[in-house]
């Protein structure tokens, strides 16, 4: 019995949900988001709640179970106080600046990197170390997060690099005389 699937998802106030059969779309002051859940389940609005239930035993409608209700949450959570992913930036001469839509990085190559911000996400830089990725779909702004720390991921040896705020970095020691 999935401990997640069991629980229903609250709808947080000004947070409204749709059910078109196996499609739910969630609205809120953010923006809009929807998902369609597979046939192994059942999804049901029950006064200011989804729920969500298995159609079966199989081992497959179990798995969707606990996922499709993650997603619908994940829905909510978006659309009503949205996600966001900071990055640190350390290392002699390296820096960011948004210029318009477009993120440069100096990151020690011999040009600036410039990164387009993709549609449905919003790029900040309030300091010159510092790069927040804010947006409506978590997955999206996970994966820009990954992107722009892929440029110049950090280094064992001096940790220089790019990095989610708060990471640790394996440190290891230089060579020996």
């Amino acid at each position: 019995m999935s401990r997640i699937g069991k629980k229903p998802v609250e709808l947080p106030k000004g947070v409204t949900a749709e059910i078109n059969g196996q499609t739910v779309e969630v609205k809120g002051p953010k923006g809009a988001r929807s998902f369609t859940a597979t046939d192994d389940v059942s999804v049901a609005l029950e006064e200011g709640s989804v729920r969500v239930t298995p159609r079966g035993s199989s081992k497959r409608a179990r798995q969707q179970w606990g996922m499709t209700r993650s997603m619908i949450e994940n829905l909510t959570v978006g659309v009503s106080e949205g996600f966001k992913k900071e990055l640190e930036i350390q290392g002699v001469g390296y820096r960011a600046a948004m210029q318009g839509k477009t993120l440069k990085l100096s990151l020690g190559y011999s040009h600036e990197v410039n990164f387009e911000t993709p549609e449905g996400v919003t790029i900040t830089a309030p300091k010159q170390t510092e790069i927040v990725v804010e947006g409506i779909d978590q997955q999206l702004v996970g994966q820009v997060a990954s992107d722009i720390r892929e440029w110049r991921r950090p280094e064992p040896y001096k940790g220089k690099g790019i990095r989610y705020k708060g990471e640790y970095v394996f440190r290891k020691e230089g060579k020996k005389k």
